[in-house]
This record gives C-alpha cells, structure tokens and sequence, in this order.
C-alpha cells in the first residue's frame, strides 16, 4: 500500500514539474493567452491614413514623420509596448509621383538611436537610411531625393546596427506608393480606401501581459515568429468589399515568417506587380509566396460573389482576414492583357558577376564567410555598371541543407530582374522588378542589375534576426 502511494506521488511530481516546465515556455504562454485572454471577434480592418503634403507646390513634396513610443490594446486582452510612426503602431502612407522632388523628416522620440531606410527606393547612398544614417533621441533627420523610378508599392522601416529586428517588431514600418504615367493610364483599381488597399501582413507573439520581443535559440537560429497575423496591426480582422474587381498592395512586413497567400476554395487572383513596380503582364495565380519584405499587387474579382458572402485570405490553411462582399456595384476597372514594357538588360553586357554565399547557423550566419563590419567595404561597383549578382543558400554548411533555412536577400538603392532559378527561368510572376529575392536551401539565383547612384549601400538576409547576427554587408558605388 506504501509504495502504490509513493508511486502516485511521484507521478505527481512528474506531472508537477513537466507543468512548471511547459508554463514558462513561450509558446506555452502564448496558446494559454490565446485560449483565455483573445478576443474572438471580428473587426473592421484599419486602413491606414495617407500623409499630408506639406508642399502643395507641383513636382515637390515634403512630409513629416515621428518615430515614437506607445501602448497599443490589440482587443486581445493585451496592452503591449509598441513604437509608431505618427501613432501608436506601425505608419502612414506616403504617396509620391515619379518626378518629385521629395523631402520626409523624420523626428526621433524613440530613447534608442533609430534610422529610416527606404526600402526598394532608388536614390543616393546617404539618403538611403541605412546603419549609417542614425538618427539619435530628440534628434531629427532630412532625406532629400528624387524620385526617379516606375510606379510601385514599397516600404519603409528603421534599419539600425544589431536592433533592426526589434524596432519593426514593435511596429515602425509604413508603405510608399509611387505613382506615374503608367498607373495614370491604366484602367484599374485605383481609389484609396474604395477598391484600392494595402494589407501590411506581420506575425506577433503576445505573452506575459504584452508582445516581448525575447529571442530564444530557435529565434536566433530561424527568425522571429509569431502565432498570432496582424493585419495592419489588427487581429482577426475582415473588409467590406464591393461586387467588382479590388486591388490589395501585399506587404509581408514580419520579421521572418514566409506566407503562402491563398484564397478559400482557391479563388484565382491576378497579381499586377512585385517589389518594384508592375509587371508587363497580369499573372493569374492561385497562390502568392511571399519572404519578408517582398510586396505583390493583386486583383481580386467578387463579381461573382452574392451580397453577404465571405472569403477568407490564409496562409496555407491559417486564417489571415476575411473578406465580406457588399451590395455596392465596384467601379467600371479592368485587368488589362498589358500594363507596362520593361526594359531587359543584356546579360552579355554586364561588367562582372559577383557572387553572394549566404551560409552559417544562429549567430555564425555570414554572407561569403564574413559578419558585418561597419569599417569595412566589401564590394565596390563602379557608377552605371550593369552586373550580374549571383546569390546562393549553402543551407547550414557541414550539416547540408536538409535542415537549412530560406534566406530573403535584399540589396539596398537598387533594382533587379531575375534572370536563373538554378539555371532556370524564373516564375512569370518574378519577372519583373525586385528588390528582394528568396533563395531556398541549397538554391542559386542570378540577377541583374545597373547602379545608378553613388554612395555606401547594403545587401543582406531579410530576416532581421540574421541582419542583427551579422548576416550583412556592405557595397560602395562610385
């Protein structure tokens, strides 16, 4: 009899300990917040405001940002620390033509230093907003450029030496749109907030009261993940769409995660355009994969859905935002057969191929067997040369790449078209321009490009945990 209870106290402590162990775990934590602390209920997806021109004279603009502190309430039971660009997480739209000339400050109210760099925009080194552009609390800093390529969405974010991860964890990042003849002339969806929206996609984890940005050995190794898809900083949220052709500008703004965008019952969609402004040809697709930072524009037809009907946008089988079809008749718009020419560089031009290794595990990541320097150069490209840039995942080196992990590489000023996916064509969809390309285990990716402006750039892994770690380098054109 004293041994059965001796053996029932010991399966106790077991069953003790084991409990103790799995409440301290994050992810633990966090389907406990999920199971008890989330709030089920839809909302009404935020559309974020686009921001005011401060110059209302033709062919300039001036903006105005402030990176600042914040409590944000995601309607999750959680009240998490967040920072914000002129609100209490992630920023407004800013709106640019082709041809301005174009001013943005930005304030720092931050108690870290911080940068903002212009992600997919092509301009001079020292307006790019890189590690070398830090901005420090209090301080305020001007970027004065040009704008000077197609119309596109892009994006900006802070970019600060070893803390880029956590600052756009906490939600600073916002959208650039850039409009032009070509977006003028074609008939299609087009109005703001009406048929036109952008969906800044972002995975977080809430636990402890709040959305700590905590790394573990798994996060360092693979990035930062969530279990919880913020729309535009809103959770579960859905959008009242009308009967009609509707345009959705995708970012995937998380710090790591790779979407596997489809529709419920595997609706066809068009997608128009990818990092760097449209492409020749709408692509009709069933499923859209998207690395961190990359952007895609697409079209979505409800014509054919009844008034009330729902759709739902997922990531593989998890459930991003639903889509709620109203009684209101869209706008008369189109998906042309052609929206724009883009001129095809001449591989058998190009100056020099350079080659790109991204290889390494946790914090040993490296591009070429080299972690950042900030006192070091490690390319340097002449003025308007046009190159081949040759990108290839080792996966985790010795132990190969059956456990290796999808690098985004991402280059700073500039603009590429995918020429070879391991020596093949790329996907129609990635024939267009890009400023960020995913290179899977064991991949190679050529591309080209011209550099047209001077100064001091970087080229790096977009999951901004390997940034952090040193997964970077450094290129100067002149």
């Amino acid at each position: 009899m004293k041994n059965k209870v001796n053996v029932k106290r010991l399966v106790l402590g077991i069953i003790l300990i084991l409990a103790a162990i799995f409440f301290v775990q994050a992810p633990f934590a966090s389907w406990l917040n999920r199971a008890f602390f989330s709030s089920n209920s839809e909302k009404a997806l935020p559309v974020p405001p686009l921001l005011e021109d401060l110059d209302p004279s033709p062919k300039k603009g001036e903006f105005q940002l402030t990176a600042r502190r914040s409590v944000k309430d995601f309607g999750n039971g959680m009240k998490a620390e967040t920072y914000g660009y002129n609100g209490d997480y992630l920023g407004p739209v800013i709106r640019l033509r082709r041809g301005e000339n174009v001013s943005i400050h930005l304030k720092n109210l931050l108690d870290d230093i911080t940068t903002v760099h212009w992600h997919g925009v092509e301009l001079p080194g020292k307006m790019d907003g890189g590690p070398h552009n830090g901005i420090q609390p209090n301080e305020e800093w001007t970027a004065q450029f040009t704008v000077n390529q197609p119309a596109a969405t892009l994006w900006f974010h802070p970019h600060p030496m070893y803390n880029t991860g956590e600052q756009v964890y906490k939600g600073l990042a916002g959208l650039i749109y850039i409009e032009d003849e070509v977006s003028d002339r074609l008939n299609i969806p087009k109005d703001y907030g009406v048929n036109d929206f952008p969906l800044v996609v972002q995975d977080r984890r809430f636990e402890n009261g709040g959305m700590p940005y905590n790394l573990s050995m798994m996060d360092i190794m693979q990035g930062f993940q969530g279990d919880t898809i913020l729309v535009n900083g809103a959770i579960n949220p859905y959008l009242e769409v009308p009967k009609g052709k509707v345009r959705f500008r995708i970012l995937n703004g998380s710090n790591a995660r790779i979407y596997h965008f489809r529709f419920t019952g595997d609706t066809p969609f068009w997608q128009i355009a990818s990092d760097g402004g449209f492409l020749e040809k709408p692509v009709k697709l069933n499923q859209a994969v998207l690395s961190p930072a990359e952007r895609a524009e697409i079209i979505v037809d409800f014509s054919g859905f009844k008034t009330g009907e729902r759709m739902e946008l997922l990531d593989g089988n998890v459930s991003v935002m639903k889509f709620v079809v109203t009684d209101k008749a869209a706008k008369d718009v189109e998906i042309p057969e052609r929206l724009t020419t883009i001129p095809k560089p001449d591989p058998s031009t190009a100056q020099r191929t350079r080659k790109f290794v991204f290889q390494g595990m946790g914090s040993m990541v490296n591009i070429n067997g080299k972690q950042m320097d900030p006192a070091r150069i490690d390319e340097e490209v002449p003025l308007n040369a046009t190159e081949i840039w040759e990108i290839s995942n080792a996966g985790m080196g010795m132990m190969g790449g059956m456990m290796g992990v999808a690098h985004p590489f991402h280059a700073h000023g500039v603009q590429f078209q995918v020429l070879e996916r391991n020596g093949e064509m790329p996907p129609e969809n990635e024939r267009g321009w890009k400023d960020t390309i995913l290179v899977q285990p064991g991949e190679t990716v050529k591309a080209i490009a011209t550099f047209q402006y001077e100064g001091i750039f970087m080229y790096h892994c977009h999951i901004l945990e390997h940034e952090d770690a040193g997964m970077m380098g450094q290129f100067i054109v002149k």
